[in-house]
């Protein structure tokens, strides 16, 4: 077995493979492999030669102490050409720009006949003339000049390059555009059915200017008897794109490369043309538009008993906003009620099918958990003006059922005539992050027992056991991070998050490129036909399944049969990666989206250095704490450094650190004060201080879960003796397990103070799942 193991060591370390490089802002590097095998570590001295995001091959030359591999440089395949951004300096008579993305590592010497006129300090774009090697720093010369730092949206120029996220249309794409009419002409309204009629109204946040959804509801009876049915008629209406964005051409070379909208405080880079999206597309009010149309019937349960896909032109009646919904639904006599009064009778309708869709949420045990988003609020500068939470209400989400349930209408449709197509899909825990969870909740004294399994009713009574506590938002956050990411895939294994067995998205093709696909398949669908995405014909298939226009179908499909996909291999390869292409993008746009609301509140936080402020610990490392303020939603560290000259031990079970000396501990949830000692804008870092109070042992730490409050004098003495209390109980315990013979630690690493170095913030976790 031995020489086995020495020789599966021996091959490993013979092997080569390619991959591309991913630096690291402290010099060296990674090799993300394309085998998606674990990424190989590169010395800093191999990353001389190499920038972030080169490809490479590289041999595995040695293993660490913890079987993590390191690679050895044999060939750089190819060098990564799009621009470079940063700063233009000029040091010791040579002139340099600095890339603003730290990963690249080094410094781009620039040739004095080559900075395009470019200032000290400006913001520039660089193209490469001379790679880095082993004995030279890259060379290059500025190809654009964006500006000085602190201009206004200077932030989102340098997100949309840092991030290549395609910003400007092709000519061929806006000649295109240009050539659209700006009203539908009668050509378009063959074959769709009117429904310019019925009072359908659009309901969106005050800022939206892009209005992909309309819905309309009415109560519905009919039969007696046994077969009676009572509930609803719910009509979802999506802007039909895809009539006008056809297969191969500028507009959706464009769209499939952009795959999503991109949206910033105060800007969005869209995915397709303003003429479409704000305009011919968009549901705008009191104008016919072409869409696609779900109607479905709701029984009082929540159930959907019936649905139906059809084309259709529509008249948005009334363009309303979450908040006005909401004042209507509160108060059915308010001023919100009486200035909409005619729409108020279907308003109501639409937030009855709400709780009945709710109820039925509820009872497939469907994940809901309640976390607090942030708005950033800028002024005309582009500088955050303030931040605030994100309430949601009913009218949101009376919105997001509706949706839910047509989306959800649209894969069981598209699973029914076994196409191909991309689904929307979220899995469950990994057995690794079930672990993991099990040992964080026990660690709380939270008695609950995750099966092998985990189903999401299961996680979703968790989150209701636990949503009175105070750390209630912490426990939330560690239950979604337990949960994997939500991908784009033509392999259909459901929707673990919202307890759905096919799911997809149909409800927003202004802004996605999966959902116009899905219309796409529907539209081929209700032809009988079959929508090739290699080429964008739609044919007639072998064995035609031909569905009617306005053929009802039951949905949801309770047999444990499933139709199978008759899709050839090559077919299903091509869905794949046209999903992989969709899913890398929206984790793109994310990454450029949270840069860029990072690069804002390091700014915002610049205005308050030396300010103190209240706060709760998000995250505790090895290295130090996350803490974020209360006021202001802002995350900063706690540098281990920081909270005194002891030994500190990360639990990472308990998710805390704990000091050997004093006992404190400092937790996911702990209430603590805090000073803004450091703003870094470049790396996107703000740094805390804790701020301590003048009694020995004494911390201005309100205890773990504890809610900072004002009081009477006598209550601020009593906390301050029981701080005082807690403090000596904590050394006296201290220094009876030092004394206790072969006494032991608390499990976990131990880190010196001293030696700790500032890291990277885990990746938090977003308010909502994204669906």
């Amino acid at each position: 077995m031995q020489n086995a193991n020495n020789h599966n060591l021996s091959t490993a370390l013979m092997s080569e493979v390619e991959g591309t490089v991913l630096g690291h802002r402290d010099g060296h590097g990674f090799l993300r492999r394309d085998d998606g095998a674990p990424d190989i570590y590169l010395a800093p001295q191999e990353m001389r030669a190499v920038l972030h995001r080169d490809r490479i091959r590289v041999r595995v030359v040695r293993y660490d102490r913890k079987g993590r591999p390191e690679g050895r440089i044999l060939e750089i395949v190819e060098r990564r050409k799009t621009p470079i951004i940063g700063r233009l300096l000029h040091e010791s008579g040579a002139w340099l720009v600095a890339p603003e993305d730290r990963r690249y590592g080094q410094d781009i010497l620039i040739p004095k006949n080559a900075t395009a006129n470019a200032t000290v300090g400006q913001v520039v774009a660089v193209e490469l003339t001379e790679p880095p090697s082993m004995y030279s720093q890259p060379v290059g010369r500025v190809t654009e000049v964006l500006g000085e730092i602190d201009d206004p949206g200077m932030e989102i120029e340098i997100a949309v390059r840092k991030y290549e996220v395609p910003h400007r249309f092709a000519a061929e794409t806006l000649a295109q555009a240009a050539q659209l009419p700006d009203r539908i002409r009668p050509a378009d309204r063959k074959q769709r059915i009117d429904l310019s009629d019925v009072p359908l109204v659009t309901i969106d946040g005050e800022d939206a200017r892009d209005f992909d959804d309309a819905v309309y509801c009415e109560p519905l009876k009919r039969g007696r008897g046994k077969t009676a049915f009572n509930g609803w008629r719910l009509i979802v209406a999506i802007a039909d794109v895809s009539h006008y964005v056809k297969p191969g051409e500028p507009l959706d070379d464009d769209a499939y490369e952009r795959a999503t909208s991109v949206y910033f405080p105060r800007r969005v880079i869209p995915m397709l043309p303003e003429k479409l999206s704000n305009g011919l597309c968009s549901l705008n009010p009191e104008v016919e538009r072409l869409s696609m149309v779900c109607d479905m019937l709701v029984s009082e349960t929540g159930e959907i008993e019936a649905y139906q896909f059809f084309p259709a032109v529509i008249c948005s009646h009334a363009r309303l906003t979450y908040t006005e919904v909401a004042a209507v639904l509160a108060n059915t006599k308010g001023v919100e009620a009486q200035r909409r009064k005619d729409l108020v009778p279907h308003l109501l309708h639409l937030h009855e099918v709400y709780r009945a869709l709710l109820k039925q949420r509820g009872t497939r045990g469907a994940i809901d958990f309640e976390t607090t988003e942030t708005q950033i609020v800028c002024d005309d500068n582009g500088r955050i003006e303030k931040i605030v939470p994100r309430t949601r209400n009913d009218a949101h989400r009376l919105i997001e059922e509706a949706m839910l349930a047509a989306n959800v209408c649209a894969a069981d449709f598209i699973e029914r005539h076994a196409h191909p197509a991309l689904y929307r899909v979220h899995e469950g825990p990994t057995p690794e992050k079930r672990v993991s969870l099990q040992a964080y909740l026990r660690g709380l004294g939270i008695g609950v027992a995750l099966s092998d399994e985990p189903t999401p009713a299961e996680l979703q009574g968790i989150a209701q056991a636990t949503k009175d506590r105070v750390d209630a938002a912490q426990i939330h956050a560690m239950l979604l991070r337990a949960m994997q990411q939500a991908i784009y895939t033509a392999s259909n294994s459901g929707h673990f998050g919202l307890a759905y067995e096919a799911y997809t998205h149909f409800t927003s093709p202004i802004r996605r490129y999966p959902d116009l696909l899905v219309h796409r398949v529907i539209k081929a669908l209700l032809l009988g036909k079959k929508y090739h995405l290699v080429t964008g014909e739609v044919k007639n298939p072998a064995q035609q399944r031909r569905a009617p226009p306005k053929a009802a179908a039951k949905p949801l499909a309770k047999t444990s049969t499933k139709a199978k996909t008759q899709a050839s291999a090559q077919e299903m390869e091509v869905w794949e990666a046209a999903g992989a292409h969709c899913s890398a993008n929206e984790r793109r746009a994310d990454e450029a989206s949270r840069d860029v609301e990072a690069w804002l509140k390091c700014r915002f936080m610049r205005e308050h250095l030396g300010e103190e402020y209240s706060g709760t610990v998000s995250a505790a490392t090895t290295f130090g704490l996350f803490v974020t303020l209360d006021e202001l939603y802002v995350e900063g560290l706690v540098h281990i450094t920081e909270l005194g000259g002891e030994y500190y031990r990360f639990d990472e079970v308990r998710q805390e650190l704990r000091g050997e000396r004093t006992g404190v501990r400092y937790a996911v949830g702990t209430r603590v004060r805090v000073q803004v000692i450091r703003v870094d804008l470049d790396a996107r870092k703000i740094d805390f201080r804790l701020v301590r109070e003048g009694e020995e042992g004494g911390e201005r730490l309100l205890a773990r879960g504890r809610k900072s409050a004002p009081g009477s004098a006598v209550d601020e003495l009593e906390s301050v003796r029981s701080r005082d209390r807690e403090a000596k109980a904590a050394r006296g315990k201290a220094v009876s397990a030092r004394q206790g013979a072969g006494a032991k630690g608390t499990p976990g690493k131990k880190t010196r103070t001293a030696s700790a170095k500032t890291a990277k913030a885990p990746k938090a976790a977003k308010g909502r799942a994204r669906r």
